[in-house]
């Protein structure tokens, strides 16, 4: 079984996908953390974030695997390396989305997401995997928040990292990312017609989460019931 979880940057999608999955029993699996680690080995490189052909000659000849710790936490590999912390990096966050948006490397890690995704059940999070990567999922769901709450939620995320970091550089950075994920011409970011959409703005973590898997249990007991 597969269960897509979309929505933009801040509004809870790895966090309630992590936690859907544990009591699931399922894989994890944060896309989002794919880009990023191919991100972070662009700007280790010093590629120029311009220089397209080079970012896709590093995107297909790079090694990324996600695995889930014993806590649930998830677990980033980048060619043998554990950049589980780096990546979360404000420096990768800026630069992501440009990364993000060229239609070669989403096509070289959308192949990678769909192979872990045959690997068994599932809960996969980004921003287009109910409507690209697996647009036959069994249940989609699109997260989102206000703007100011979804700020908010990484600028906390952020500071409680460890990060030096304003509210009005983290609100700059969400809304480019905002910018550049919706209108990028590959795979923008976009709620599937299929897709359970739900705003989180007002609803605690645990509540969303409870939300989804009541929605699952419902679909599952009706088709199967």
């Amino acid at each position: 079984m597969i269960v897509a979880i979309d929505g933009p940057a801040g509004a809870g999608k790895s966090t309630i996908a992590k936690l859907v999955a544990g009591r699931l029993g399922f894989l994890y699996i944060d896309t989002g953390a794919m880009y990023r680690a191919l991100t972070l080995k662009i700007i280790e490189k010093g590629i120029d974030g311009k220089n397209t052909q080079a970012i896709i000659d590093v995107a297909s000849t790079t090694s990324i695997n996600l695995t889930n710790n014993i806590d649930g936490s998830l677990k980033v590999i980048l060619d043998r390396r554990d950049v589980s912390q780096k990546i979360r990096e404000p420096g990768v966050t800026r630069y992501v989305s440009d990364v993000a948006r060229i239609k070669e490397v989403r096509e070289i890690l959308v192949k990678l997401q769909r192979s872990l995704g045959a690997s068994g059940d599932c809960i996969i999070d980004g921003r287009d995997i109910g409507t690209v990567v697996f647009p036959d999922a069994q249940y989609k769901f699109y997260l989102d928040a206000s703007f100011g709450e979804r700020v908010n939620r990484r600028y906390k995320e952020l500071v409680a990292a460890g990060h030096r970091v304003t509210p009005d550089s983290v609100a700059a950075d969400v809304r480019n990312r905002d910018t550049i994920d919706s209108n990028r011409e590959y795979a923008p970011l976009k709620q599937a017609e299929d897709a359970i959409g739900i705003d989180t703005t007002s609803f605690t973590i645990d509540q969303v989460v409870e939300k989804i898997l009541s929605y699952i249990s419902r679909y599952t007991e009706q088709n199967h019931g």
